[in-house]
């Protein structure tokens, strides 16, 4: 029988040491190494993401992790202030604004948003609660 209780994510990346350090210096989260396999983040939640070193790793085209935060806008500046690039977008009607979020409350399209990658390229998104 499945352990649904420990399932976990994963998702590849072209440089372990790059991706270790932007997810626990860039975005504070806890990384360990895993003997030779990988990453592991472990979030206050108790959620488990696993990270792998893939040679011909392709980025994801889709966001693979969404962070949340209470207040997005102090959330894009004190990131941007540690070198994270928004992404600019436009879904419809509703596009990023200056400061690289999409005000999805305001054309009723579900939370704000702000877009960012990882070193590998990966699409990462911090999400207003």
């Amino acid at each position: 029988m499945l352990k649904l209780s420990e399932s976990f994510n994963s998702f590849s990346v072209n440089d372990l040491q790059a991706a270790k350090k932007f997810y626990s210096e860039t975005l504070g989260i806890t990384v360990t190494e895993e003997k030779d396999m990988g990453l592991k983040m472990q979030f206050p939640s108790g959620g488990v993401t696993f990270i792998y070193e893939k040679e011909d790793h392709e980025p994801a085209t889709f966001t693979i992790l969404n962070f949340p935060t209470d207040n997005i806008e102090e959330s894009v500046e004190e990131l941007k202030g540690k070198g994270v690039k928004f992404e600019e977008l436009s879904l419809g009607d509703a596009k990023t604004d200056e400061m690289g979020i999409m005000r999805g409350k305001e054309h009723d399209m579900g939370p704000n948003m702000a877009w960012f990658k990882d070193p590998a390229g990966n699409w990462l998104a911090i999400m207003e609660e």
